[in-house]
């Protein structure tokens, strides 16, 4: 049976997590990296929590390659990240992402052999979640640790579990819409059987980005 995760993995859970919101642009002197309201807007404060959802109407997917379209997918996934620096622009804010959840009602599969969907969990958190005033956003883990997401998967012999690691993420921030995109990041199975994918690619896009319900930008 072949698998995928779903990081925020993954993450965010993902996660898979994971994560903050938008895309690059000029600041003034003094802006934040990231703000409310608009490029040079309110200042983000350390210790805020920001939260998003899937964007409506996508899917976030565990495929068995980049390609491909056979593996799990999930309309309904959400994380939060607590702000621990947002320095002046340019520059990078970090953030912890503390939780990256999947509705497992939300997610089906098309493997062979899979009946449905148990759970996705996104492991080892927090992560840290670096975003540049360029929109580029890197999650990883603590330090002798990993991104890591286990997948239980019910079939017709039971249910199993696969797990897949990844020794970072890298997604891409835009002010457009307030949103974080992952696309094909890889992971790679560690244990389940032998119907697990070798390989796991994640795509998913969160928007908006808020805090406290006011939409997230990159300065």
């Amino acid at each position: 049976m072949r698998t995928r995760t779903l990081v925020t993995l993954a993450g965010a859970v993902a996660a898979l997590a994971l994560p903050l919101a938008a895309v690059p642009a000029s600041a003034a002197d003094g802006t934040p990296v990231l703000t409310t309201g608009g490029l040079g807007g309110t200042p983000v404060a350390v210790g805020d929590v920001l939260t998003a959802p899937l964007a409506s109407g996508t899917s976030a997917t565990l495929y068995s390659s980049a390609t491909g379209t056979s593996g799990v997918k999930c309309t309904s996934s959400q994380f939060t990240a607590t702000v621990k620096d947002n320095p002046a622009a340019p520059g990078t804010a970090v953030e912890s992402a503390g939780a990256q959840t999947f509705d497992a009602a939300s997610c089906t599969s098309n493997v062979l052999g899979v009946t449905g969907v148990s759970s996705i969990t996104v492991d080892n958190m927090p992560y840290t979640t670096s975003v540049n005033s360029d929109g580029t956003l890197t999650v990883t883990p603590a330090s002798g640790s990993t991104i890591q997401t286990t997948v239980k998967l019910k079939t017709l012999l039971g249910s199993i579990n696969c797990v897949y690691q990844a020794a970072s993420l890298t997604g891409k921030a835009d002010n457009s819409d307030n949103s974080i995109n992952f696309t094909n990041q890889q992971f790679t199975k560690t244990s389940g059987s032998s119907l697990c994918f070798a390989s796991g690619y994640f795509t998913a896009k969160y928007a908006p980005v808020t805090d406290s319900g006011a939409p997230v930008f990159v300065n």
